[in-house]
């Protein structure tokens, strides 16, 4: 019979998703089914599942580490930003439409049924099912209507881990803190917890894990050290993206303020040979970038005045006029073209906008959204790229007639005369390892290394640190058959 145990966070940002990723890939090495679940996820690094839906790119890298293929049901509900104020909305898969954000806690209650109706399908297929939470549940704001959390381990009936991140300084009082503002019922649910994140020797923590183990009767599972190859593992959101050095060759990423599918940069940081900056607000674009790549974008018309804001538009042209290469991916490639038109609104506000005019394309919005696995050819060599659309508009123009990739006999993408700017609407790209070392090496870079082997030997790697730090069978104790159906 399914087992079932959900992981909760004293907040967000506290390590979750890697924790469940390296517990997934442990349980299925001991010969167990395993699926990760999160009900509800807020991100924009969105991965597109082989049932051609979106989910969290944390519950696809999730998936994988459980060797699974991905699937909608494993995060029914997903919330894309798109303003401070409102998100796109995808429900089990598919866009649902977009909601203000005091709309959606009004509402939300009412997705709970999608979620466990998703929960219920993975239950009938797996011994262990893996839950994520979302931010905290002493976040009691939320609490009425609650899916993320305890609102759905209640309803599920789902025993509860609760993880403290020592990095962040006041672990006792996170944990603690977080059963002192929980109601009866809620704190109930709770069943153990876990520190992770320490640094340095884990028994000066001795007396800190007791004390928590005291003052709240929960038993702690592990005390878990810092994981040092995490940056190996693609991110989850904007908060985990970070400058990697490598190499001397500078691949430059203006953070733009709706990022969106940044994994594609995942592969060139693991490249000895490159080391990738990314470029907040208020700082110049270097002028000794070897590439400057755009990224993709939930909001490109909002993005495109953002980047315009940060002057990174002079920065560009400047760097361009010498000589400097330049390429855009979905979002980053809409914004290189000449004009980007929104009849209906669905980027946001309608109305036809000046791109950076480095492509001789035009973008219309609208139309159906792209959402699908791709298998395409670089050109001219014909490498072999695995990728994904997914993204709304079209894009054509003088420049789509040097396509540099070939996707099912079509052609995609558009370059520049000269060749130095390119745009593609096609994501993940640079996880093929001979596509990415034939890429690099028109900037001088020697690719030998093979990035999908990497991320294997990263989550078992992960598995074993869990293994080691945690008390997996108790973990696996405290689970229990859900309640569903």
């Amino acid at each position: 019979m399914v087992r079932a145990i959900m992981i909760q966070g004293t907040g967000s940002n506290v390590g979750k998703s890697v924790l469940v990723a390296g517990l997934a890939r442990a349980f299925t090495r001991r010969g167990l089914k395993v699926a990760p679940f999160k009900p509800q996820n807020m991100s924009n690094n969105a991965a597109v599942t082989e049932n051609g839906g979106e989910i969290g790119r944390a519950q696809a890298l999730q998936a994988r580490a459980a060797k699974l293929p991905t699937h909608t049901d494993m995060n029914p509900i997903l919330l894309k930003p798109e303003t401070d104020t409102g998100a796109q909305i995808i429900v089990q898969g598919q866009r649902a439409g977009t909601m203000k954000a005091g709309d959606y806690r009004k509402d939300k209650s009412k997705l709970l049924g999608a979620a466990l109706e998703s929960f219920d399908r993975l239950c009938r297929d797996a011994d262990l099912v893996l839950i994520e939470g979302a931010g905290s549940p002493a976040e009691t704001n939320l609490r009425k209507g609650d899916i993320a959390n305890m609102g759905f381990a209640c309803a599920t009936d789902v025993p509860v881990v609760l993880v403290g991140d020592i990095h962040r300084g006041g672990v006792i009082a996170q944990i603690v803190g977080t059963q002192a503002v929980l109601d009866k019922t809620d704190a109930q649910m709770i069943h153990g917890f876990a520190v992770n994140r320490f640094k340095g020797d884990v028994s000066l923590f001795d007396e800190g894990r007791d004390d928590i183990a005291a003052r709240t009767g929960w038993p702690c599972l592990g005390v878990v050290p810092w994981f040092h190859d995490a940056w190996k593992l693609p991110a989850e959101d904007m908060m985990d993206i970070r400058s990697h050095t490598g190499g001397t060759c500078k691949v430059v990423v203006p953070q733009l303020e709706r990022m969106a599918n940044f994994d594609d940069l995942d592969p060139l940081s693991a490249e000895p040979g490159v080391s990738v900056e990314i470029i907040p607000a208020g700082r110049p674009l270097p002028g000794d970038a070897n590439l400057v790549l755009l990224p993709g974008s939930k909001s490109t018309i909002g993005d495109l005045a953002y980047f315009r804001a940060q002057g990174w538009d002079v920065d560009l042209y400047a760097y361009v006029r010498r000589g400097g290469h330049v390429l855009g991916l979905c979002g980053g490639y809409q914004m290189l073209g000449k004009t980007i038109s929104d009849p209906d609104g669905v980027d946001g506000r309608s109305g036809k906008v000046d791109g950076l005019n480095l492509l001789d394309v035009d973008t219309v919005m609208g139309g159906q959204k792209q959402v699908i696995l791709r298998q395409a050819h670089a050109l001219p060599n014909r490498e072999p790229v695995d990728g994904y659309e997914i993204h709304m508009g079209h894009t054509e123009g003088q420049d789509c007639a040097r396509a540099w990739l070939e996707i099912e006999g079509r052609p995609e993408g558009a370059a520049s005369p000269n060749g130095r700017i390119m745009g593609s609407y096609l994501h993940g790209i640079f996880s093929s390892d001979a596509f990415r070392a034939s890429f690099l090496s028109r900037l001088g870079v020697n690719s030998e290394t093979a990035y999908e082997d990497g991320v294997e030997q990263t989550l078992d790697a992960l598995a074993d640190h869990l293994e080691q730090h945690m008390d997996l069978d108790l973990l696996f104790d405290l689970a229990k058959p859900p309640s569903i159906g």
